[in-house]
């Protein structure tokens, strides 16, 4: 049996979009088990789920005592429901936070290769879905606790939703009615999750569908009305509550301090040039590089075709839209991947030219090393020779995706050669994400820092008395492993819990702040552990000193006091 025929096989009925959702599991779920939590985004992100769980306010989002007023509440509540069915809040077990960032991947994955089945066939489907899914950009986000795999997986239901709805009309035809439920379904919790951003891509494809077709009567078969009702069913009640809640003030913050500052300019130095996302293309879509060149190529020559017109449409607006907007992150860009996912499995079914085979090849190699580099460099900086079989599997594993996968299509075996850099990629994503990059210690301070804390019994769970004050680190990671009452505060604030019998951590640049107002209180330091690494977020070595509480004596006369008083 050729490998061309056991894709058809896999492909018949759900089998291929089960496929596509295996390839993301697979990807994804290493990694989600054993990365420590991430700063900034995914630590706000859990923390703030955390406080929901705590206080039982599932309307207002904050991050310790503060609005965290930038999102919509979709993903909390979904990392909520995750927290209670498989965790516990107090445990503060950052994979149970993950696992609808893994769904998300999962659904993105199974819908597009549902979606492109109906406009290609279930084999070019099938493959589609099984891109998206391996992808570097996708299966990272989907071990991430926040926002975007979510929005990936939800609005490519949409998009695929509206393939078949598109499909059918070219056969002349009505969709069926399941598929526009899971079209509004698609939108309205892609609303919930991250805003306009998922109806932006919708719109933008029926714009430019009608505009290329010059006709749009098909897309009163979408069930405009039920449709409009359902979506807002889904979505006002949460919005009704928060304007509430809030006065308003959510509205104002989401728009005049998150999104209005990213329209403006490159907001918290997030910015860069048009063709930013273009030029990580190549890195955030391996290992299915090989056939980027050929897909861009596929799009100008077969763009009549209705499957390739449809990609084109999902595709080249969403990458415009993020190509001018002036605050650029590498995966905001992720709700058009559909589009371009299906445009490279549909190079599958083409004779490749010579040029495109070529380049693709060059493009796999160098992303290949690239990636080998990377897990090298990071062993080389934080690593130790305990690390060096991670990073030898990894850099071995990213080469020989690149590498084989150029040999196999530089011999016109494009499907051989996607499916052998797949399975060697994502080896290589797993030995990088479950392997590799959670050894090296160095980067992830809070994670040494809670388990100093843990071995000493001077943190919360291990029944510590009151929280743990921190000075001159104040990383998101590390409030929710220790805790929502985790204070952040100056030397002096530092030097103030000490006498209260805490435990203190305090970052070198505090330390003489620190310890002349321990001298003020006729106290002594009492270190326990140092933690030194490199704080990735902003790029600072840190040396961070772990000291024991020691209450202060009270003066005879305080104490008198303080007995009568009891």
């Amino acid at each position: 049996m050729t490998l061309e025929s056991r894709l058809d096989d896999w492909s018949r009925g759900w089998r291929g979009p089960l496929f596509a959702a295996l390839v993301a599991l697979i990807a994804s779920l290493p990694g989600l088990i054993a990365m420590p939590p991430l700063d900034r985004d995914e630590s706000r992100f859990a923390q703030a789920t955390s406080q929901m769980l705590e206080t039982g306010d599932y309307v207002v989002i904050k991050f310790q005592d503060q609005p965290r007023f930038k999102k919509p509440v979709g993903i909390h509540w979904m990392q909520a429901v995750s927290v209670k069915a498989f965790s516990d809040e107090e445990d503060r077990r950052i994979w149970a936070y993950r696992l609808p960032s893994l769904l998300g991947a999962m659904l993105a994955a199974a819908a597009l290769a549902w979606g492109a089945a109906a406009l290609f066939d279930p084999r070019t489907g099938l493959i589609a879905g099984s891109i998206l899914g391996a992808t570097f950009l996708l299966s990272t986000e989907g071990l991430i606790a926040k926002t975007d795999a979510m929005l990936c997986g939800t609005t490519t239901l949409a998009m695929a939703a509206l393939a078949r709805v598109y499909a059918a009309q070219l056969k002349g035809e009505m969709a069926g009615k399941w598929t526009k439920l899971a079209f509004w379904i698609g939108m309205a919790l892609a609303a919930l999750i991250k805003g306009p951003v998922g109806m932006l891509v919708a719109i933008f494809a029926l714009v430019a569908l009608a505009i290329w077709d010059r006709k749009a009567r098909w897309m009163k078969d979408l069930g405009w009305t039920w449709g409009l009702i359902l979506f807002a069913a889904i979505v006002l009640p949460w919005a009704m509550m928060i304007t509430v809640a809030t006065d308003g003030a959510f509205w104002g913050a989401a728009v005049g301090a998150d999104l209005a500052p990213k329209l403006a300019g490159g907001q918290e130095g997030h910015s860069g040039p048009f063709g930013y996302h273009a030029l990580l293309a190549p890195l955030l879509t391996f290992p299915a590089t090989l056939l980027l060149p050929a897909a861009l190529v596929l799009g100008w020559i077969k763009r009549d075709e209705p499957g390739v017109r449809f990609a084109l449409c999902w595709l080249i607006p969403t990458w415009l839209m993020f190509e001018i907007l002036p605050t650029k992150l590498v995966h905001y860009a992720l709700p058009g991947y559909g589009g371009l996912a299906m445009l490279m499995a549909a190079t599958v079914r083409e004779p490749l030219g010579p040029r495109v085979r070529w380049i693709g090849a060059g493009l796999s190699v160098f992303i290949g090393a690239l990636l080998a580099a990377v897990a090298v460099y990071g062993q080389v900086t934080f690593g130790t020779n305990g690390d060096l079989v991670w990073t030898a599997l990894a850099a071995l594993l990213a080469l020989a995706a690149g590498i084989t996968g150029a040999v196999l299509l530089l011999k016109k075996g494009s499907v051989r050669a996607l499916v052998t850099a797949g399975a060697l990629g994502i080896a290589a994503h797993i030995a990088l994400t479950a392997g590799l990059i959670p050894r090296l210690q160095p980067l992830f301070l809070s994670k040494d820092i809670t388990q100093a804390l843990d071995q000493a019994r001077l943190s919360p769970r291990s029944g510590a008395a009151g929280p743990v004050a921190v000075t001159g680190y104040a990383e998101p990671s590390l409030i929710f492993q220790l805790g929502t009452a985790t204070e952040l505060t100056t030397g002096e604030g530092a030097a103030d819990a000490i006498a209260e019998g805490r435990p203190a951590v305090v970052e070198a640049r505090e330390d003489k702040p620190f310890r002349d107002a321990l001298a003020a209180l006729g106290l002594t330091p009492r270190p326990v552990a140092t933690v030194e690494g490199l704080n990735y977020s902003d790029g600072d070595q840190e040396k961070l000193t772990i000291y024991r509480g020691e209450p202060r004596a009270l003066p005879p006369e305080e104490a008198v006091e303080e007995e009568v008083t009891r």
